[in-house]
């Protein structure tokens, strides 16, 4: 795979304050427990009696969810910054360890496993939805830190969890991820950050992805601004992925080929169209949105399967 496509149980910590943790699941019929929707919180699971996974947490809400639950410390993969503030203030520390959709590697896998180890527990580990990165993660450090469970138990935690069989690097991280052996997590960096640093590129991304999922919404409520997110202006979001294209186009790595970027400005120039068809005075054209929804659909589904599903 190119390098800039990569750019993308009970945890209990003794009172004794000694650093080795015990991890202990739940029979395989009882777990993970699905939770569903707390407020503030989506795709919630719980994994094993000390470790959560599900969404970023929105907002005070989510926050105190998160509290409710028992959880200490608020372990994200996402790439986004994390509230670290937010968090603070309801007593919960952050930890911010990034990890692709493209899969998780050893290292991350096992410093997110050294985390739960020894960070205060409960821990909540998320992505953005909760549902991809965040499920991995949590899976493939779970079977690092118990041997009991088996690829197999890992793999069907993925696929409750919403993991799309598309992206078959998060699926193969969970399956192939080499345990430590003894004393190898003592061996993995503590420093775990409340904000790890992340390129322009990532953070581009990340851009993109927030304004996709605007869109979304919009285009669900017929090309206006959703009744429960009235904030949203539709031809200035359109606006906002337009100028995320670009962005990634100019903060690309000087890997990517000349097909990726491309894509890019394909991308940017479909955003463009989408925000005049948005802006246009007289009654805005359904059809003529669509299709450019289902182009700009069909370039993100082209990109991902080369660059970011970790199919290669």
């Amino acid at each position: 795979m190119p390098r800039f496509s990569r750019l993308v149980a009970h945890v209990l910590l003794l009172a004794c304050g000694c650093r080795r943790a015990e991890l202990e699941a739940p029979p395989a019929a009882e777990a993970p427990e699905k939770m569903g929707h707390l407020g503030g919180l989506h795709n919630v699971f719980r994994l094993t009696l000390g470790l959560y996974s599900g969404s970023n947490p929105e907002g005070d809400g989510g926050f105190q969810s998160l509290r409710q639950l028992g959880v200490r410390t608020v372990l994200s993969v996402d790439g986004t910054r994390p509230e670290v503030e937010r968090a603070r203030k309801h007593g919960l520390r952050y930890v911010h360890l990034p990890v692709g959709y493209d899969g998780v590697s050893r290292e991350q896998a096992w410093r997110i496993a050294r985390a739960l180890r020894d960070l205060p527990g409960p821990i909540y580990v998320h992505c953005h939805h909760g549902q991809h990165r965040g499920p991995a993660a949590s899976a493939a450090a779970w079977r690092c830190l118990d041997e009991g469970v088996s690829a197999e138990r890992g793999v069907a935690f993925l696929r409750r969890a919403g993991t799309a069989a598309h992206y078959v690097g998060l699926y193969r991280a969970v399956e192939r991820v080499e345990r430590p052996g003894p004393g190898g997590l003592d061996r993995v960096a503590a420093d775990f950050p409340e904000v790890a640093p992340v390129s322009a590129f990532v953070q581009t991304m990340v851009q993109m992805d927030a304004a996709f999922e605007h869109l979304t919404a919009i285009r669900k409520a017929g090309w206006k601004a959703p009744p429960d997110h009235a904030d949203l202006d539709p031809p200035h979001e359109a606006l906002q992925l337009a100028e995320a294209y670009h962005e990634a186009g100019r903060a690309a790595p000087k890997s990517a080929d000349a097909e990726f970027r491309r894509w890019l400005r394909e991308g940017e120039a479909n955003a463009r169209a989408m925000e005049k068809a948005l802006r246009a005075k007289g009654q805005r054209d359904p059809a003529a949105l669509e299709r450019l929804w289902r182009d700009a659909g069909a370039l993100c589904t082209r990109c991902h399967a080369k660059h970011r599903d970790g199919g290669s």
